[in-house]
């Protein structure tokens, strides 16, 4: 393991941090990748970067986003925790939206992927709940769940996932 050029602990293979988002709404999936997902860069500015700085041009920036994977029901969301740790790639977080017609809801899906992977940070990001903050930290049996509500401010939302990445990353190492 070493130290991120940001801070953050990052083993040699790692790269970006993952994350894995469930929500029914493929829009709002196409909003979190494009306000979270890794950024692309051209050829063009790579090669304009060699011009101006040679053959070694500066690292680039830290925030180059995460890697993200979606899944539109619960229980799809769940075998994706599963498979990521077969892989022995886990998440640092998911974002679970807590109405997912016809499968399992928010809670349900929060509670198996915690009893796969206890050391996930586990966000709730939702328009609606039928069930209040306190019932669901009692049920999942952890009161530093996050919630964000939609619609979602999102310079807000890039601050929440920094602080559950910093916070899963932490998690993990921890245990």
């Amino acid at each position: 393991m070493r130290q991120s050029g940001q801070g953050g602990l990052r083993t040699e293979a790692q790269g970006p941090r993952r994350i894995l988002i469930v929500d029914d709404d493929p829009a709002i999936l196409n909003v979190w990748r494009r306000v979270l997902g890794q950024r692309t860069r051209s050829a063009s500015l790579d090669n304009l970067e060699k011009k101006i700085f040679g053959a070694n041009p500066p690292a680039a920036s830290g925030d180059a986003g995460f890697a993200i994977d979606t899944a539109s029901q619960g229980q799809e969301g769940y075998q994706k925790v599963i498979s990521a740790l077969e892989e022995g790639r886990p998440y640092t977080f998911a974002l679970v939206d807590m109405r997912m017609p016809p499968g399992w809801d928010g809670l349900e899906t929060i509670l198996h992927m915690l009893e796969k992977d206890p050391r996930l940070e586990v966000a709730i990001c939702s328009a609606f709940s039928d069930i209040s903050r306190e019932e669901v930290a009692q049920r999942v049996g952890r009161t530093d769940i996050q919630w964000l509500r939609k619609p979602f401010d999102l310079e807000v939302a890039r601050d929440l996932a920094r602080k559950l990445s910093e916070q899963g990353v932490q998690r993990r190492h921890s245990r």
